[in-house]
């Protein structure tokens, strides 16, 4: 893999500063103060909007497809964006395996992801009595989400798959990394490729907006449901208790 050349610190410019640092950090400021306002003024909102007894042949398949991709995507995005390659290099994987495992299954994540997500839109679009029910924040989460996921898709293609490959690790995950430990390296993001710039835009303007979305609904998941038994029985009266 070919990595990217590095910046000098003094490379970073007006427009990088305010990409790289300002729109990264005003985006997570209001994903913080969004969820807090969410919870506070409109807890009887704070739900995915489920619209299966309207319409459930492309809900059936397109839901388990998005939600699993989406699942296997976030976990690699953290492997590749938080953990350091010296890391990874430290416990036997070396920088060649690491890609090669990362294209595969991220190829297979985004294609599941991908197709799910196109037949949730497909239906949200095609049946009458579901696109009714669209709000002015699924019109907002919906061209958001596809376009960042496309774009990680187009970034992975056209680079790591098609072309002579990209080490992302060297650039945009040193950038990641420095704006939650406080020293913003804009000028690390400055020379990657276009689309991970992309990228790297969209997904911060998601972030930015998924308080206000059925995004808010990660946050509500019934994790309890994987340990509860099948059948739940109750009694119709109370039982009484000998004296």
């Amino acid at each position: 893999m070919s990595a990217a050349p590095a910046v000098p610190v003094a490379a970073a410019s007006g427009v990088d500063l305010l990409l790289w640092v300002a729109v990264p950090y005003i985006c997570l400021a209001v994903f913080v103060v969004g969820h807090v306002w969410r919870y506070r003024q409109d807890q009887f909102g704070w739900t995915s909007r489920t619209s299966q007894l309207l319409e459930h042949r492309w809900l059936r398949w397109g839901s388990p497809l998005f939600h699993l991709g989406t699942f296997a995507v976030i976990g690699g995005h953290v492997v590749g964006l938080a953990i350091p390659a010296s890391w990874t290099e430290a416990v036997g994987v070396d920088e060649d395996a690491y890609h090669t495992a990362a294209v595969a299954l991220g190829s297979v994540a985004g294609a599941a992801m991908l197709v799910g997500l196109g037949m949730l839109c497909a239906r949200r679009l095609l049946a009458p009595r579901i696109r009714t029910t669209t709000s002015r924040s699924d019109k907002l989460l919906f061209p958001l989400l596809a376009a960042t996921v496309l774009l990680g898709i187009a970034a992975t293609v056209v680079h790591n798959v098609a072309g002579g490959g990209y080490d992302y690790r060297s650039t945009v995950s040193v950038w990641f990394r420095a704006l939650f430990a406080l020293r913003p390296q804009p000028e690390a993001i400055a020379g990657a490729p276009l689309l991970f710039q992309l990228h790297a835009i969209t997904a911060c303007l998601l972030f930015a907006a998924w308080p206000f979305t059925r995004l808010v609904h990660v946050w509500s998941a019934p994790i309890g449901y994987l340990r509860r038994p099948y059948l739940v029985y109750r009694r119709r009266t109370p039982a009484t208790t000998p004296r």
